[in-house]
């Protein structure tokens, strides 16, 4: 199947995930000092990271006009919707940093070669993290799906404060309204000014 418009989806007619359970045991797991290859060239340890931070994941994004993984790419619940998330997280960048996020990132197991052409294609303001060889997916036993001999993480989002998982944004659908639920938690739930470090 040819990806016309990554960004024109009927949610209607997409299969939406269900609530699995496999993302049940995040909520306050403390992240593993684990290096992953962003989108500038650098390593980046999520657990090093003061403050409160945003990470969103999701399967892999598509190529417009390139041919998609499998053909009923959009059956798999979960599968269609990465370009829009991503975007929906660029066009809120501004205000998710405004209500506390320190850092913004986007999360998948595609190579890095492959998310820097994606960042520069959409003009992201954010760093995306590259866990092709599944470190961090495995050492935080995150929800995967298998796909054309792939493992690609199952689209979520956490919340991170100071290397310590509070919030966790899954199963997630429509993909395109995940940056807004998170901006909206991040409103009702402000960084404690008074915390000590």
């Amino acid at each position: 199947m040819n990806q016309r418009n990554l960004l024109e989806v009927d949610w209607s007619q997409i299969p939406a995930p269900s609530d699995d359970g496999a993302a049940a045991h995040l909520e306050g797991m403390t992240l593993p000092p684990i290096g992953l290859l962003a989108t500038d060239d650098t390593s980046v340890t999520l657990s090093a990271l003061r403050g409160r931070s945003v990470v969103f994941a999701y399967p892999r994004t598509g190529e417009p006009g390139k041919i998609a993984l499998v053909d009923d790419w959009d059956m798999i619940p979960g599968a269609r919707g990465c370009t829009p998330q991503t975007c929906a997280f660029r066009d809120l960048y501004a205000e998710l940093k405004a209500a506390g996020a320190a850092h913004v990132f986007g999360l998948s197991t595609q190579s890095n070669d492959y998310q820097i052409e994606m960042a520069s294609r959409l003009h992201l303001p954010f760093r995306v993290l590259s866990d092709e060889k599944l470190a961090l997916t495995r050492a935080l036993n995150l929800p995967t799906m298998e796909v054309a001999g792939l493992t690609l993480i199952k689209r979520l989002a956490l919340v991170i404060d100071d290397a310590r998982i509070t919030h966790v944004f899954y199963p997630v659908f429509p993909p395109d309204r995940n940056a807004g639920d998170v901006l909206a938690w991040l409103k009702a739930n402000p960084v404690n000014k008074a915390r000590c470090d």
